[in-house]
């Protein structure tokens, strides 16, 4: 019998745009284009069939975490956060304590994140030293500078409410619910991998619903309180590595479901066992509120990694099958309408479901 993580199913090619770049879906019927320091706004009809004439282009700053908005974007510089228009210009800005320097200097270690509504931004900002919320075990992280979460008025700039994060982030990734409720945050630390948090605004302040640890945020399920997240082996726990989906509800502690994401790559021996070899899971992305397409890499002893996608269930985690692709597919962008782009030699490839 066929393990359900290997049934084949076909993606349908839709169309190709030969267009380089990285696209973020927008409201309002517009997607973003940033190739480097270059941001192009299209109408998502037109492009999406071949049709490249932006509705606007805008210059951003270099070594710069935007966020594109259907008018211009929010971007976090070393030291602050502006807010640039559709003509390029400075609509607000709000300066902070400057980031540390990497390899190439200091930058920010995530975009900020616009509420859906438009009306509230999400930005982590370098803090002083001192206490500030824990990881969601309790545990305390060693001492020294805390990040902290700020919201912002998206029209003005002004800080509406912030709250202290346990720890100094190297990576940030920001969700926030459909309905502009909930956010969730996921801060990566070096030596502690992924904390997550989901936090509700309130009139009177910034609150923590939950969390949980080692994994990070894919996004909320449309039309329900629950999020969900993805572990990945990094070998900071040699006792407690894994690969690993999860679902949580905001309102319980415990995960409402899981799944090992070695059992994807099982043989038709053994499809209910991991498999030995080096597998890596890269991602996972929501199609729809019924779909999630998990990326990884299979690694045989040997051979060259090869690529593949897996379609899941988005409610139960569990595997629908395995992709097949008729040409070259990789770096998914979700459309958040069941389809899905993936780069190929050509540009970017469209697809969706049989």
């Amino acid at each position: 019998m066929t393990c359900p993580a290997q049934t084949p199913i076909d993606a349908v090619l839709i169309g190709t745009v030969a267009a380089p770049g990285t696209v973020t879906p927008l409201g309002g019927g517009r997607l973003a284009v940033v190739d480097r320091s270059r941001l192009e706004i299209h109408d998502a009809g037109a492009f999406l069939t071949g049709t490249l004439t932006p509705v606007r282009t805008l210059s951003l700053p270099r070594r710069a975490a935007a966020t594109p908005l259907e008018d211009g974007a929010v971007v976090c510089e070393a030291g602050g956060i502006r807010r640039i228009g559709p003509d390029g210009s400075t609509r607000w800005a709000l300066p902070h304590a400057p980031w540390q320097g990497g390899p190439r200097g200091p930058r920010a270690p995530g975009p900020p994140a616009v509420s859906a509504d438009g009306g509230l931004v999400s930005v982590l900002v370098p803090g002083p030293g001192g206490g500030g919320t824990r990881p969601p075990d309790g545990r305390s992280r060693p001492r020294g500078a805390r990040n902290v979460l700020l919201l912002l008025d998206a029209l003005t700039g002004r800080i509406r409410t912030g709250r202290p994060v346990d720890g100094s982030a190297a990576a940030v990734t920001q969700r926030w619910h459909p309905h502009g409720s909930l956010l969730a945050l996921s801060c990566w630390t070096a030596r502690y991998s992924w904390s997550t948090w989901w936090i509700e605004p309130r009139h009177d302040g910034l609150h923590i619903r939950g969390g949980t640890l080692m994994r990070e945020v894919i996004g909320f399920l449309p039309g329900v309180s629950r999020v969900l997240t993805m572990r990945r082996a990094e070998q900071i726990a040699p006792n407690d590595d894994r690969d690993e989906l999860a679902s949580h509800d905001v309102a319980a502690d415990e995960p409402a479901a899981l799944y090992d994401l070695t059992r994807l790559t099982g043989d038709r021996d053994r499809c209910h066992g991991p498999q030995e070899g080096g597998d890596e899971f890269d991602d996972a992305f929501l199609l729809d509120d019924r779909h999630l397409l998990v990326t990884g890499r299979l690694r045989g002893p040997g051979r060259r990694s090869t690529g593949r996608h897996w379609l899941c269930d988005a409610i139960t985690l569990r595997p629908l099958g395995r992709m097949r692709y008729p040409a070259s597919a990789d770096r998914v962008t979700a459309l958040g309408d069941g389809t899905w782009l993936t780069r190929g030699p050509r540009g970017l490839h469209r697809w969706t479901l049989p």
